[in-house]
């Protein structure tokens, strides 16, 4: 007797909902980054003041991030989501209350945007954890998956610095932020609908033992895997030096020629790049090795900024940002393969947490850089000094032979348990 045909349903549901509330709680970021430093400039016209405000919202993303994917791993990955996005949206509403009421100055902005990225790190641990289910509910591959997702969130950087540019020459950039925490609202209600495996609170046997331990064994097991180790340490410096261009530089050089739009449209072109270059990576990802892209892409970013920190006509920094997007894209989908398939599901959120946290761990430190020296010697020549060594970050990458593990095809450690949905 032959045994029946087994058809395995797919359920699209779970990767539906997981980027619709990713692509609504990253554009409502991607009005931030451009509202906050404007606001910052509008009221103060100093980059040093921009920078300082852009750093403090960095530093407190570091311990979060940290800490985030011990929040998931302990407390599961839908409730973080949820709450995570609720404390968001307020910390966001805030600003424009106390603009309206008692007022904004340079300390008060800090330390609202400093509480305001406390929350952020917790939910995009908590969403991209889920992304392996949702995966097998879907009876699709991990790099198809990624590429998607991270299109997702280029998509949402696309979209958001857009919106943020028009709504400043609307209504002000105080006004601008209640869009901010309506996309955190509506990234609630979608999370809501989600029901997913390992979606709900884990079993008590596979929960951190506390903040403290888990966060501990998270890092430890970042460190002593050399792929992790590494791409963590390169991203940092990459972020550190990258970051600033985005926060600090280009609202800066757009602010005194006042031209909210440009800025938008800058970061804008970034995102188209970066939208295509991550969706290219879905479809050659059967074809191409992993190692290439990365270089590619640490080689192209390098170059690209020395060609901006020229300052060359609008339509050359659209072209060139556009490039940076289109070789950078596929890092996105690269780096979170190599958290998914080299972490086990119960530590996947520490994985995930620790690895998001190295991205902002010398951010603090580009900002103190690029806001005081930009007063000092102007944009441009800080640009140079911020592209210079992203250049040599791309010579060492050639040297490093750890890099070819990520052609090393693999599937993500199993490990049995049990949470609600």
């Amino acid at each position: 007797m032959t045994a029946p045909n087994v058809t395995t349903t797919r359920r699209f549901g779970p990767l539906i909902l997981l980027n619709i509330a990713t692509l609504l709680s990253a554009t409502g970021n991607g009005i931030v980054i451009v509202a906050l430093p404007w606001l910052v400039l509008e009221q103060t016209g100093r980059a040093t003041d921009a920078a300082i405000v852009a750093g403090a919202a960095t530093v407190p993303l570091l311990l979060a991030s940290l800490f985030s994917g011990t929040v998931v791993d302990r407390f599961g990955r839908r409730p973080t989501s949820l709450v995570s996005d609720a404390l968001s949206a307020l910390s966001v509403a805030a600003i424009p209350v106390v603009a309206g009421t008692i007022g904004l100055s340079v300390p008060v902005l800090a330390l609202l945007a400093a509480l305001g990225a406390t929350f952020d790190p917790a939910g995009i641990s908590a969403r991209e954890s889920m992304l392996p289910a949702a995966t097998r509910a879907a009876g699709w591959k991990l790099d198809r998956v990624n590429s998607l997702y991270e299109a997702n969130y280029n998509v949402a950087y696309l979209v958001g610095p857009g919106i943020g540019g028009v709504l400043i020459a609307l209504v002000g950039p105080e006004s601008t932020l209640w869009v901010t925490a309506v996309c955190f609202v509506l990234s609630i209600v979608t999370i809501a609908f989600l029901r997913l495996e390992h979606a709900g609170r884990p079993d008590h046997a596979t929960r951190p033992a506390s903040m403290w331990t888990g966060t501990l064994e998270g890092l430890r097991f970042v460190w002593n895997d050399r792929l992790l180790r590494t791409l963590a340490l390169v991203d940092m410096v990459i972020v550190a030096l990258y970051l600033p261009i985005e926060s600090v530089l280009f609202p800066k050089y757009f602010t005194d020629q006042g031209q909210p739009a440009q800025l938008g449209w800058v970061l804008m072109a970034m995102s188209i790049g970066g939208l295509v270059g991550a969706l290219a990576y879905g479809a050659l990802a059967p074809y191409l090795k992993r190692r290439n892209l990365m270089l590619i892409a640490v080689s192209g970013l390098g170059l690209s900024m020395l060609g901006m920190a020229f300052l060359p006509p609008l339509w050359v920094l659209l072209g060139l940002s556009v490039v940076i997007g289109l070789v950078y894209g596929p890092v996105g989908p690269i780096a979170n393969w190599a958290m998914q398939t080299r972490s086990p599901e119960h530590m996947r959120g520490r994985v995930v947490g620790v690895m998001t946290s190295t991205a902002y761990a010398a951010g603090p430190l580009g900002f103190l850089l690029a806001g005081p020296l930009i007063d000092q010697v102007g944009v441009q020549t800080t640009f140079f000094v911020l592209a210079v060594p992203v250049l040599a970050v791309a010579l060492a990458c050639f040297t490093l032979p750890v890099l070819r593990e990520l052609d090393a095809d693999r599937q993500p450690p199993t490990v049995e348990l049990g949470s609600r949905p």
